[in-house]
């Protein structure tokens, strides 16, 4: 009986760290897509049961003045100031919205918001990063208004290390994680993350995601070699299929087969989509991307 007892309790724990493994990998896997649209209009309950879990807003910008404006980038929706002077303006239904987004039954664990850096600079040389400033207090205050995890640079033209490492900084004062979208400019990026990340370690990184753009000006960009070069894992970014640029945006069966690829030759730190009101637009699936994601990594 005790040999017994024993052999079922050894059993047990191995089933426990079979799950325990198996629950990391779920964890640690990111399945992305970006909202370039005004997402008072998207399918939200589609994008929450389809596999994603990491929705990033594009289209936030701050103003001259440290205020911040969401750009609807989409037929019949306007323009919206979200915060200014160290409130959140944008109303309850936006609000509700994207909060809802990690809300009720849901694949979705983070929300992110994309930016340039126009305006970036100016501000933190004045009035610069701190907890009085208006820049600073405006991110605060959509951070609590939309339940906010990070804030995605998507920086095609400035390039300015100094101004993008206090800002990243300021963020993550804020409660703010910091991601990079870059699709060139190697050395930039790469001094920029370790600036950021200087005195840090796993799990507590400032700059703790790269989005790269493997679609337009990105195409000929391989995950393996940026691995490399920035010293972490990439999440590889596709087009989906589009009538804006049709040459570069890929169904569903080509994203899976690109996916693969990348990942088999050195292993990446998940996938995504660039969707530029594609899928709804199109009458595509928000289930067909999502699931090459989750079989590829889940």
């Amino acid at each position: 009986m005790r040999y017994y007892l024993l052999i079922r309790a050894l059993l047990f724990e191995l089933l426990l760290q079979h799950v325990s493994a198996a629950f990391g990998a779920t964890a640690s896997s990111i399945r992305a897509i970006y909202l370039f649209k005004d997402v008072l209009k998207s399918n939200t309950a589609s994008l929450k049961s389809s596999g994603f879990n990491s929705v990033i807003i594009f289209g936030i910008g701050i103003i001259d003045n440290g205020d911040i404006m969401y750009y609807s980038n989409t037929p019949g929706s306007v323009d919206t100031l979200v915060a200014s002077n160290g409130s959140y303006i944008g109303g309850a239904a936006l609000a509700d919205k994207v909060s809802s987004f990690k809300t009720g039954s849901t694949g979705i664990n983070r929300i992110e918001i994309s930016m340039n850096a126009q305006h970036v600079r100016d501000l933190m040389q004045n009035p610069g990063p701190g907890p009085e400033t208006r820049v600073y207090r405006n991110f605060a205050a959509l951070k609590e208004a939309w339940k906010l995890d990070a804030v995605n640079n998507d920086d095609e033209s400035i390039y300015d290390v100094a101004s993008t490492v206090t800002f990243a900084k300021m963020l993550g004062s804020v409660g703010l994680k910091y991601t990079i979208a870059p699709y060139t400019n190697t050395r930039f990026w790469t001094s920029v993350k370790t600036q950021v990340n200087s005195g840090l370690s796993e799990p507590n990184l400032l700059l703790d995601r790269a989005y790269l753009q493997c679609y337009d000006g990105g195409a000929g960009n391989d995950p393996g070699s940026w691995q490399t070069t920035l010293g972490m894992k990439v999440v590889p970014l596709v087009w989906v299929t589009n009538d804006s640029k049709p040459s570069q945006g890929i169904t569903a069966a080509q994203a899976r087969s690109r996916f693969t690829s990348w990942n088999s030759r050195s292993p990446v730190a998940g996938g995504g989509y660039w969707n530029d009101y594609d899928i709804e637009k199109m009458g595509l699936s928000y289930t067909a991307y999502g699931d090459v994601l989750t079989s590829i990594f889940p």
